[in-house]
């Protein structure tokens, strides 16, 4: 067994008897140890993969040991000892390691996506370095080096100087079962120069719930050879490198989620023109009476859409997409979903309870893929996915604006999104028409002249749907997708404005002959502008 120099004078642990039947290889034992005992081995400006997909499957010991070490000898204080991360997770983390790392300055670079009060607060103050991108593509650009090139210390042959994941198990051959999540961790393990991980044995072994492919690079990259959600194409586990291996630690604490966001009367009213929609398309055979396979976002709106398929019409339906939520639980137990592959479960507290308790009943009925494969537009493409997202705003012409709040102000990231609704037989974005203020309770319109920020265009939308109503705007000019959106979509208060501004701008742009997408530039973003200076993007005019 070859021992990394650094981790020689760390003394090892006992193990427990919960570890010993976790961990079938009996050599990761001889590193068994405690996560005080790594902490300081961690240098300033370190590259660090984490596990992890939307709050579920993260580290939880190593990632606290390392923030209680700084902030027990007050390194952040001094510039001399001041360390700071540059850290790659799949996506989204649990707040009490990753918001404290932000809370505490700890982190000088975050990709792809992240949700955090503190997190958002350190990269919208400037203190962090954070670029989202397409969740499909962060894992292959990953392991090409993109987010490497000036790393300065460690083996410079691998992107990353650490990778700290989570394992419900070990297998004898040293790779590791998941939890609840898989997201990027094949990648952050093949990218790695030291791995540690940590066995959570309070977490159920999830042994069968993965499907893992390796991850080539051009030219040697393979098709994914998927034709139905429940298609395997690889391995239980993930491979590690057992020479890498410096530590494995015991973790006994839970995914820290909340209750999922409740449903209301708005999110409700979506579901029911969506599920209206997609009843008619069966009807006239453009889909399938069991549908096509189901991609839906987080939040009250996809968990309304997703309890309403749940008493719903269809059958058998098939489900293909990246996190699965509470009322998935509600489809499961309905009869009416058949099988549902996803990257990540993210269920309340009370969800995984009962999920764990009653795993027999689920565990032939889903898998659990990596996000470069669960976001793949190849699959997406091939099985006709049916994908249905929240943005923050849609455009009179339905671009959409997933991230930026008023075009600057970094939410959360891009996601996987764009990975489905550039490449789904049927892309729906759907939100409230409009949202509260502090002195409005309809003070924000869902639906602008010109979204101030665009992650998804409009050729790649073919259905946006409020409360108010469905506009579908497939085989639609620009100038037949404004009028129908406003119509259809936007919500009463500013139905009247909006259309001004459509009529001005078409005829101001007609008698100059540009009049393909009409906009009058000076008063575009008006309705945000006028947000910024009176709390309301309702304006009194557009002179």
């Amino acid at each position: 067994m070859r021992i990394t120099p650094s981790l020689r004078h760390v003394a090892s642990s006992s193990p427990s008897a919960a570890l010993r039947e976790r961990v079938k290889r009996p050599a990761y034992l001889n590193k068994l140890a405690q996560a005080s005992d790594l902490a300081p081995l961690f240098q300033h400006d370190d590259y660090i993969g984490w596990s992890g997909f939307t709050g579920v499957g993260y580290p939880k010991a190593v990632p606290t040991a390392i923030a209680d070490h700084i902030e027990s000898n007050n390194l952040q204080a001094n510039p001399d000892t001041k360390k700071k991360f540059n850290l790659f997770v799949g996506a989204s983390c649990g707040p009490e390691v990753e918001d404290r790392w932000a809370r505490m300055d700890m982190i000088e670079r975050r990709y792809p996506h992240q949700v955090g009060k503190e997190i958002s607060k350190g990269i919208n103050d400037g203190r962090i370095n954070f670029a989202d991108k397409h969740l499909s593509m962060f894992p292959q650009d990953l392991v090409y080096g993109y987010y490497s090139l000036k790393k300065k210390h460690g083996d410079p042959n691998k992107p990353l100087n650490w990778a700290i994941v989570e394992a419900t198990a070990i297998e004898e051959d040293g790779s590791i079962v998941p939890g609840a999540s898989v997201g990027a961790t094949p990648e952050i393990i093949q990218s790695a120069e030291k791995i540690i991980i940590e066995v959570n044995t309070r977490i159920p072994n999830l042994t069968g719930l993965h499907d893992i492919n390796q991850s080539f690079v051009p030219p040697h990259r393979q098709p994914y050879l998927i034709t139905h959600p429940s298609d395997r194409i690889g391995t239980t586990s993930i491979p590690v490198d057992p020479d890498r291996v410096v530590a494995i630690v015991e973790s006994v604490s839970p995914d820290n989620t909340s209750a999922n966001t409740p449903e209301n009367d708005e999110s409700r009213a979506i579901a029911r023109h969506l599920i209206d929609f997609l009843s008619e398309e069966v009807s006239v055979g453009r889909l399938p009476k069991s549908l096509l396979p189901l991609q839906s976002g987080i939040g009250n709106v996809a968990n309304s859409i997703i309890g309403g398929l749940a008493d719903g019409p269809f059958d058998q339906v098939q489900v293909w997409t990246e996190v699965l939520q509470d009322t998935f639980i509600r489809f499961f137990d309905s009869g009416k979903l058949e099988f549902a592959t996803a990257t990540s479960i993210r269920f309340s507290p009370d969800g995984f309870d009962h999920f764990y308790k009653n795993w027999e009943t689920y565990k032939n009925r889903l898998l659990l893929r990596s996000q470069q494969v669960a976001n793949s537009p190849e699959i997406i493409r091939r099985l006709g996915i049916i994908a249905m997202n929240t943005p923050l705003e849609v455009d009179i012409y339905a671009h959409a604006n997933s991230t930026n709040a008023l075009g600057s102000r970094m939410l959360n990231g891009l996601g996987g999104s764009a990975d489905f609704l550039r490449n789904a037989k049927l892309s729906i974005m759907h939100t409230p028409s409009s949202r509260p203020t502090k002195n409005d309770p309809t003070g924000i319109s869902c639906i602008v002249p010109f979204a101030s920020h665009v992650d998804q265009t409009e050729h790649d939308l073919d259905v946006v749907v409020t409360e108010q109503g469905l506009a579908d705007l497939r085989g639609l000019s620009p100038r037949e997708r404004a009028p129908l959106i406003i119509e259809k979509c936007a919500h009463p208060d500013y139905k009247d404005l909006l259309q001004e501004y459509y009529d001005r701008s078409l005829h101001e742009c007609m008698k100059r002959g540009a009049g393909h997408e009409p906009h009058m530039l000076r008063n575009a973003f008006k309705f945000h502008t006028n947000f910024l200076e009176n709390g309301t993007m309702k304006i009194k005019g557009w002179d």
